[in-house]
């Protein structure tokens, strides 16, 4: 055999074994070749573990490969995540519990989705772990769509309509998935977002601002009236500040109102609603609603078109504090934004406190990270780096190089200078009078101090060249 410096394994050769197998015996399936099973299997382990045993166990007949324990471990720890093995599949076929220990598994690695996907040849099973895919399961293409009807009979749906899209929910006592069905050319395509109810580990302490940052944001949601507005792209943590700021506002003598799609985090003291647009609920005309509820604190879940826009701002003109996200790139284009909307300068102006971008970068392992001296594909017109920090990849990440993710943030608080500026359309970036730390300038300071790599906040640092 040939010396060996990693273990690759597929997704289809890593279903051959199941992670508790795996990890008792410290065993990696090479894959099958010439009817046998050929496993990876530590050096160590000649004297303690027989093939003959391993036959009986597993059912088949097995070739042995003898490689360095560091291999095995790595291998291990890369493809079988340890904080999963408490529900972990116990095969790797559509019995009665595979959807049902799939969920567990995406739910025990801190997936945020589950992707379901047929192609011409192969199906596939991923899941989103801090913001990136990374697939899980093969499933063959004549076992998919039974398990995509035991999926819509989980989530309540149609299982006789496969040519328009569904829309669905799975309920459990901690936590709830939304289910989105999407009919493609080889078949249907499913997303399963995990919802959690449990807000004990949201906090603004955890979002990633600045002590500085956070003081501002603070003076501005305590404010008795007016319009937060929070604006990113999908998946960029909006809807996490959202909660994080209605965990401090929820007080016993605040009425707290919020229209959300979906309702991704349940809070004891505050009235959340789903919004259904098939039914006529729509986020204007449930804050309509809500301006008969004697509110004090009006969460939407997003201002979308012009409508909504000039409700949120006539709540907030008769006393209400609102919050809400928009789809803008950057804190000075949600003013833009809002002017595209109809809505006048003059009245942005009143009702605005606080425009606030932000973006999600995943946070380097600290116990792998290793210094970089090559700078060269730092965009021109950054400050001077002398060095950065890539990712290797470690047991504690899993050989991602990566643990966690943290917010950037930009932050425009409307001032009286801000004020005139907007009333007199002079929203000019280089305007004296606007002055405030960009998103690139913060994802520059991030790669600086070694919290992130070059690859995550390289979209940030391009963005205003």
């Amino acid at each position: 055999m040939k010396h060996l410096s990693d273990i690759e394994l597929s997704t289809q050769n890593q279903q051959l074994i199941q992670p508790d197998m795996a990890y008792h015996f410290g065993i990696i399936p090479k894959g099958m070749i010439e009817g046998n099973l050929v496993l990876y299997i530590k050096e160590e382990s000649r004297e303690n573990i027989s093939k003959n045993e391993l036959e009986l166990i597993l059912g088949q007949p097995i070739v042995l490969e003898y490689v360095p324990k560091q291999l095995i471990n790595k291998a291990l720890s890369k493809y079988y995540r340890t904080d999963s093995l408490k529900k972990e599949p116990s095969q790797f076929t559509l019995g009665n519990d595979f959807l049902e220990n799939l969920i567990w598994d995406a739910k025990s690695t801190g997936s945020s989705d589950i992707h379901f996907e047929a192609f011409k040849e192969k199906a596939r099973i991923r899941f989103r772990i801090d913001g990136k895919l990374i697939e899980r399961y093969d499933v063959k293409l004549d076992d998919y769509p039974e398990l995509v009807n035991k999926i819509k009979i989980k989530s309540k749906l149609n299982i006789t309509e496969k040519r328009l899209p569904q829309d669905g929910r799975i309920n459990y006592s901690d936590f709830d998935i939304r289910v989105s069905i999407l009919p493609t050319l080889y078949g249907e395509k499913i997303v399963m977002r995990i919802l959690g109810k449990d807000t004990s580990n949201v906090s603004i302490e955890k979002l990633g601002m600045s002590p500085e940052e956070r003081k501002v944001y603070l003076e501005a949601i305590n404010a008795t009236k007016g319009i937060i507005l929070i604006s990113g792209p999908t998946g960029s943590g909006k809807t996490t500040t959202l909660y994080a700021t209605l965990k401090i506002l929820n007080r016993l003598t605040d009425n707290i109102l919020t229209i959300e799609d979906p309702i991704e985090y349940t809070m004891d003291g505050i009235n959340q609603v789903q919004l259904r647009e098939d039914i006529g609920l729509t986020f204007s005309s449930a804050l309509k609603t809500f301006l008969r509820q004697d509110p004090d604190i009006i969460m939407l879940g997003e201002i979308r078109d012009e409508q909504t826009a000039q409700m949120a701002i006539r709540a907030s003109l008769t006393g209400h504090l609102v919050l809400s996200t928009i789809h803008t790139n950057s804190a000075l284009g949600t003013l833009s934004r809002l002017i595209d909307m109809g809505v006048p300068a003059f009245l942005i102006a009143e009702t605005l406190r606080i425009s606030v971008a932000q973006r999600l970068v995943r946070r380097l392992c600290e116990s792998c990270k290793v210094i970089s001296e090559n700078t060269d594909e730092v965009p021109k017109g950054l400050p001077k780096l002398n060095q950065h920090y890539t990712a290797v990849g470690c047991d504690d990440c899993f050989h991602t190089g990566y643990k966690g993710r943290i917010g950037v943030y930009e932050f425009i608080p409307i001032t009286p200078k801000v004020k005139e500026l907007i009333k007199s359309g002079n929203l000019n970036t280089n305007h004296p009078d606007l002055k405030y730390d960009k998103l690139s300038e913060k994802a520059f300071n991030l790669l600086k101090e070694g919290v992130t790599t070059l690859e995550e906040v390289y979209p940030l640092l391009i963005e205003d060249k």
